[in-house]
């Protein structure tokens, strides 16, 4: 998912107030209940019970606040590393095989699933878990709304839910052969009684270790008008969290799990995924005037029916599906990627006619990521890549990620070098570049959003900077009065990354967080963080160690403790690894280093007393001011041709620094007048450093971090320290400030 309003832009959402009366649990079902829990009391289903109690087996599920796992996970973890040689790219654990009727008129979604599940774990299992994630819709008291209010999230844009844009999940049948399957809805994290977005279903037969069962399971999808990444505008349908999904079993070694354990949380407001690998084999029903785009490969001519169109995609090896259906769609866009580091790769963007000049812009920054992700980490191993602009409207439904297919941004206009050129290349990119971080690799978006979300925005910006890419934050009307102000893509990615004061470990889950900010700022504050650690490893061995753990890990599921072992293995250095992790990702420390002060005075006669052959000699002020002067005469008409700051006085230069943060390797140069320099470098714990230089020159500025090594750190501006007042900066932000005023009151004048 792009949170651009964090990472891109360095901006905050804007907070909006949400109003809602909670209802307890038991009231709403004893009063009114609504057509969800009208279904939660029938005659199979249980309301709700905790966190554990009521399995069939005892098998635990992962802990309510589960986030970052330092332990590198067993070598045989989910099969161990995939050579190639396989049958499958994955280790396939389910299969779906799903019938899906769209009603574009009601928004619903008829659903046939039959769920096959295979048991990996050496014991019995009685009871599964799965994900209802469109429940996270159906009203306030959801975790996902109720996370609004209790916690004081925003969700990206906030968009507001009326009356009848609600939607949810309606489980209507789940049969195991012949034996109806009785579920219950729980609560892994200790969420309201409210949430349905997570179900049990207690087995009448048992799962044998290492055996399969299938399931068949009826459901209903009422699609919520589109308010965050799943539903409807109009024609215009995004399908996403649409289907009962089964839950990941992990077993002893596997992301720190020391027996088997089930990891399956519910839907919170700003996480997302994890699931199994498998196979999809998907069998969508729409009006026959409707576009149809989807996750993996469409078999065949699709087939029409008393004015319907069914059409089925197949993709094996990935976690999910979803899918776009809409009459509005101008014509497809197609291309082909045949680069080099992947197969050959069927590229299709779909688009309404308002934003057709999105369109080739999304083509193209989809194939240029194609190309980069393929020669810096590995190769692309799907054949199709899905690219959908939502409509107007619909926006809440772009800029999110799924297995093969992904969702933009639309402008009606796109300028070279402009803001809206940027934003539609990076959320592009940022899309498909999930394919890899959450989608190839498998990482859990629940508890470590930073395998996903923080390392993809990392690698989107490495691929911005290789393209020689800068941002430009003017409008095409600013710049053409002469104001157009650029920034390096690191540059800006800092200012989203909390840098003064960050309140949660950038390897923290998605939920437990002080605000949606600190959410925002795992993809900026991982990106800087990664950028940094970067700076200290090299560029080239970062990449090495980077395609090394997308060989390891590709669909296996690794946990940040894996990356951990992976950078400290290829690049050699696990002790400045280790630091960066400690400090930035396992717990929460700023970075404040500074050059506080900066001094270079003449070393002139001074008065005192002094022992001169056995004998005490005083020399005056007015002694020691006369004999310094007489020295600077002779020596100026020796050298009528010398330098500012050099003279018949060697200069006693003083450095001050001040940490108020954790320690990094510092480096800092001082130059000085006859164009020398002097080199420190600070590497080490203590909270401040005094250096001193006496040279026959005055020293002229110094800089710490001149190349740019370390964008933590909270404040650049005091990194450098002049001897003589420089105002370059201030005049020039003052001059841009300035027409910026100009301009906006000569617009005034003419409305």
């Amino acid at each position: 998912m792009s949170l651009v309003s964090f990472s891109a832009k360095g901006l905050c959402l804007a907070s909006l107030l949400a109003v809602a009366v909670s209802l307890q649990a038991t009231t709403a079902v004893e009063s009114k209940p609504d057509t969800r829990l009208v279904l939660s009391m029938s005659p199979s289903v249980a309301v709700s019970d905790n966190r554990t109690k009521g399995s069939l087996d005892g098998i635990p599920l992962a802990g309510a606040h589960a986030a970052f796992v330092r332990t590198p996970s067993a070598s045989n973890a989910w099969g161990g590393p995939r050579s190639g040689k396989e049958p499958t790219l994955s280790d396939r654990v389910v299969n779906y095989d799903i019938d899906a009727t769209l009603d574009p008129v009601k928004h619903t979604v008829l659903g046939k699933e039959k769920l096959t599940w295979r048991n990996r774990s050496n014991r019995e299992v009685r009871s599964v878990y799965l994900h209802l994630y469109l429940n996270a819709f159906e009203g306030n008291n959801s975790t996902f709304f109720s996370e609004k209010k209790t916690h004081g999230f925003e969700f990206r844009s906030d968009v507001p839910t009326h009356d009848g844009d609600w939607g949810h999940i309606e489980l209507e049948k789940v049969v195991q052969g012949r034996a109806d399957v009785p579920w219950t809805f729980v609560h892994p994290d200790d969420g309201p009684q409210t949430d349905h977005t997570v179900v049990r279903f207690d087995l009448p037969e048992a799962v044998p270790a290492g055996g399969t069962t299938t399931l068949d399971i009826n459901f209903l999808d009422q699609l919520p008008r589109v308010v965050a990444r799943t539903g409807y505008f109009g024609t215009f349908h995004l399908v996403g969290q649409w289907f009962p999904k089964i839950g990941v079993l992990e077993l002893p070694g596997e992301r720190g799990a020391t027996e088997p354990r089930w990891n399956v949380h519910e839907f919170h407001l700003h996480s997302e995924f994890y699931a199994d690998y498998g196979n999809f084999d998907i069998r969508l029903t729409v009006p026959k005037d409707y576009t149809v785009g989807a996750t993996g490969v469409e078999q065949g001519t699709p087939v029409e029916a008393d004015g319907k169109t069914t059409h089925r995609f197949v993709q094996g090896d990935v976690h999910d599906f979803a899918w776009m259906a809409d009459n509005r769609t101008a014509k497809p866009l197609d291309s082909v990627y045949t680069g080099e580091g992947s197969p050959e790769v069927k590229v299709r963007v779909l688009y309404p006619p308002e934003y057709v000049a999105s369109a080739q812009p999304a083509l193209k920054a989809t194939i240029d990521a194609l190309g980069y992700f393929s020669s810096t980490l590995g190769p692309y191993p799907y054949k199709t890549v899905t690219v959908i602009i939502p409509p107007y409207n619909a926006t809440e439904a772009g800029g999110m990620e799924y297995p093969t297919f992904f969702t933009a941004e639309g402008f009606d206009e796109v300028k070279h070098d402009t803001m809206t050129e940027f934003f539609l290349d990076f959320v592009t990119i940022h899309e498909f570049g999930h394919g890899y971080f959450y989608g190839i690799l498998g990482s859990n978006e629940f508890e470590e959003p930073m395998l996903d979300e923080g390392l993809n925005d990392y690698w989107d910006y490495r691929m911005i900077r290789e393209r020689g890419q800068v941002i430009h934050l003017a409008t095409p009307l600013l710049k053409s009065l002469g104001i157009d102000q650029v920034v390096k893509p690191f540059e800006a990615e800092r200012l989203g990354a909390s840098n003064h004061a960050p309140a949660d470990p950038t390897g923290a889950n998605s939920w437990d967080r002080f605000s949606s900010d600190s959410y925002g700022s795992v993809y900026a504050r991982t990106a800087t963080t990664m950028h940094d650690l970067e700076e200290q490893l090299g560029k080239e061995v970062t990449e090495k160690a980077f395609k090394q753990y997308y060989a390891t890990w590709k669909f296996r599921h690794p946990g940040i403790g894996d990356l951990q072992a992976t950078l400290a293995d290829v690049s050699g250095k696990p002790e400045i690894v280790a630091k960066a992790f400690n400090q930035q990702v396992y717990s929460t420390q700023a970075l404040d280093d500074r050059i506080e002060t900066l001094s270079s005075e003449e070393m002139v006669p001074e008065q005192g007393t002094s022992l001169v052959n056995g004998k005490w000699v005083e020399v005056t002020e007015q002694q020691a001011g006369q004999l310094a002067d007489e020295k600077r005469k002779e020596w100026a008409k020796a050298n009528p041709q010398a330098k500012e700051g050099t003279g018949p006085f060697p200069y006693l230069t003083t450095l001050t620094l001040r940490r108020r943060g954790v320690s990094v390797p510092e480096t800092i140069v001082v130059k000085f007048a006859d164009g020398s320099t002097e080199k420190v470098i600070w590497d080490d714990d203590l909270r401040w450093a005094r250096y001193n230089w006496v040279k026959p020159v005055k020293a002229v500025s110094a800089s710490m971090d001149p190349e740019e090594q370390h964008y933590l750190d909270a404040n650049k501006l005091d990194d450098s320290r002049t001897i003589k007042a420089d105002g370059t900066a201030a005049r020039r932000w003052t001059s841009e400030l300035a027409s910026l005023i100009q301009f906006i009151i000569s617009l005034i004048a003419t409305i």
